[in-house]
């Protein structure tokens, strides 16, 4: 797991909420069948594209970690808990636009319930809070359903080139 209080937080939150898998998955129950590393990285050392990313789930030598910007690490706990049930979905090398398209939904559909049980989480003006709250947007005026999500998505410069669909994450 990870030796920063904020996670720890962060996954308290995400008890009995849509996040319960990411939860769980983040605690051990993922691919690896060990707990996901997290912690805040510089992304751009892993790649210069990646330097303005919020955050990525990574597998390296059979082991899972989220890598979370460090921009983020005064943002509120219940930001973090949206993000972290988005990367923990990430367990594989492999990626699609339509895993992507899963990973915004249940992070916009947690930011509802992290505003419903913790109204706190959205005082802040932090970019994370910022992007959780575009999520959360784009997850109502589609009807909760993850229509102009997937729209986003495609459109992401970050997402160029992905497959539309990856293992486990098949278009229906």
């Amino acid at each position: 797991m990870s030796e920063d209080h904020i996670f720890h937080v962060a996954l308290d939150m995400l008890k009995d909420t849509n996040g319960e898998f990411s939860r769980r998955a983040i605690l051990g129950n993922n691919l690896s069948q060990k707990p996901v590393r997290i912690m805040f990285k510089d992304l751009s050392t892993i790649k210069p594209e990646y330097a303005e990313f919020d955050a990525l789930g990574w597998k390296k030598s059979g082991k899972l970690y989220i890598f979370i910007n460090p921009k983020h690490k005064d943002a509120p706990p219940g930001a973090i808990a949206a993000l972290l049930s988005h990367e923990a979905l990430h367990q594989d090398e492999y990626n699609s636009i339509a895993e992507e398209t899963y990973a915004w939904t249940m992070e916009a559909s947690v930011w509802c319930e992290i505003l419903e049980n913790y109204p706190e989480s959205d005082e802040n003006l932090h970019p994370l809070v910022t992007r959780e709250n575009t999520l959360k947007k784009l997850f109502e005026k589609g009807n909760y359903s993850d229509k102009y999500i997937r729209k986003t998505v495609k459109s992401n410069e970050g997402y160029k080139g992905l497959p539309a669909t990856s293992p486990g994450f098949e278009d229906l």
